[in-house]
């Protein structure tokens, strides 16, 4: 690896940062970000940037306007010092879930940010597992769009015995990535059936394959208030589940999730570090697995032109 590669970040998530930064073998890049006295967000990059090919990390979670703004404004602050590439390396994509009408006079946020993203001046876009796939066709630019699959299926082969395990979606858009985790541990795949009430509470209607006697792992991208987790989770137990896990990759865990997580049967919760679990929300039911080693070898790949998707093989 040459000396041209940058890395920079954003307050977000500096652990993963940090983690991504000894992978590497780089130190972060300096930069200030802080606040005007109006709360206007100021940055400033400390270090020549012209002519490196530039990686900016920053997951747009809560609070996520804050988040959005430093990363767009770190991009324009790059782009005019003469940056050959950015990469805006984004663990947690921010406004994933409005990806489309699906009710009237309702905006597509999803792909408003990737407009903002493009015209603030970056070049790439690295990021991990989004909501919906159709989102990278919002980008006119390359994006790459990882995978922690392997990441979990590793550990969970450790901890569980995956002969006696049923893998389950806690709804049908996640079929596909339910489907992923089962082809890798060898096991069933069951569904669970549900309606949306309203943008925070579902009901369950029926439940798809065979769980009894089994250990279920249930599979979702996005855990928020944790409602449609713990549901699924309940629905699993009455089929006949003896101990149900769950694997969620982006950790947002807002308002009750805690709660609901720790009076749920839920053993085990597994999740990633895209998005900083706060001391405020870690519990003894959930364990963070890193995902820096992942995306710092993207990263690498990336700055050498060498195939990402040689990644899940």
């Amino acid at each position: 690896m040459n000396q041209e590669i940058g890395i920079f970040s954003g307050n977000s998530n500096p652990v993963l940062t940090k983690k991504i930064c000894d992978y590497l073998g780089l130190s972060l890049g300096k930069a200030d970000i802080d606040k005007f006295s109006e709360g206007e967000i100021r940055v400033k990059i400390n270090e020549n940037v012209r002519g490196r090919d530039i990686f900016l990390i920053q997951s747009t979670c809560p609070p996520s306007n804050d988040n959005v703004m430093e990363l767009l404004i770190m991009i324009d602050a790059l782009k005019r010092a003469s940056a050959d590439r950015i990469t805006a390396v984004i663990p947690y994509y921010g406004y994933a879930r409005q990806d489309r009408k699906d009710q009237p006079r309702v905006p597509i946020t999803a792909k408003l940010i990737a407009n903002l993203l493009t015209h603030a001046g970056t070049d790439r876009v690295l990021t991990l597992d989004l909501h919906a796939g159709q989102i990278q066709g919002f980008f006119d630019i390359p994006l790459d769009n990882l995978f922690a699959v392997n990441v979990f299926v590793n550990y969970i082969k450790k901890q569980l015995d995956v002969a006696n395990v049923a893998v389950v979606s806690p709804d049908v858009g996640g079929i596909k990535m339910a489907r992923a985790y089962a082809k890798r541990i060898h096991a069933n795949l069951c569904i669970v059936d549900k309606r949306r009430l309203n943008t925070e509470q579902t009901k369950v209607m029926h439940f798809l394959g065979e769980v009894k006697d089994k250990d279920a792992i249930i599979v979702d991208d996005i855990v928020a208030t944790g409602g449609s987790l713990v549901e699924a989770a309940e629905a699993v137990k009455k089929q006949g589940a003896k101990k149900v896990y769950a694997i969620v990759v982006h950790p947002i865990l807002s308002g009750p999730a805690i709660k609901r997580l720790v009076e749920s049967s839920i053993v085990k919760l597994f999740v990633t570090d895209s998005i900083p679990v706060k001391d405020s929300k870690k519990s003894d039911k959930i364990q963070v697995l890193s995902v820096a080693p992942l995306l710092g070898e993207a990263i690498k790949r990336i700055h050498n032109s060498e195939s990402v998707s040689a990644l899940f093989k």
